[in-house]
């Protein structure tokens, strides 16, 4: 099992700066791809960004050139630095993990309980 725990929410004004970082602890090994979902009042929940071991990103069209995600491997941390803040940006930000598990030979798919990120003037 892995668990993931968010820091880094709080209260932004438009045009601002947070940072979020996730923590992986656990069965970290054999994590693939991490990422950074989010979930407004009345939406669904959407993917932010998300890295692969390799290196490799991808971003929603709504948040590109914004955001940038990126992870430490050595320190089983990921990390969504946000820029130039907009109230819609404001949401429940999740930090999700893909582990594989040779025993099952499934993908599990993990999350942290969610940091609030606020952004309003």
């Amino acid at each position: 099992q892995v668990q993931l725990v968010e820091s880094g929410g709080g209260l932004a004004q438009p045009g601002g700066s947070l940072r979020l970082s996730c923590a992986a602890s656990g069965r970290t090994i054999s994590i693939n791809a991490m990422g950074w979902y989010r979930q407004a009042p009345g939406k669904q929940r959407e993917l932010v960004a998300a890295i692969s071991s390799g290196g490799s990103t991808n971003y929603a069209d709504s948040v590109k050139g914004r955001f940038a995600i990126s992870r430490d491997n050595g320190k089983n941390m990921v990390y969504l630095q946000m820029n130039s803040l907009k109230p819609e940006d404001t949401a429940v930000y999740y930090c999700n993990a893909r582990r594989y598990s040779y025993a099952l030979e499934r993908e599990d798919t993990y999350w942290g309980q969610g940091t609030q990120v606020t952004v309003s003037s």
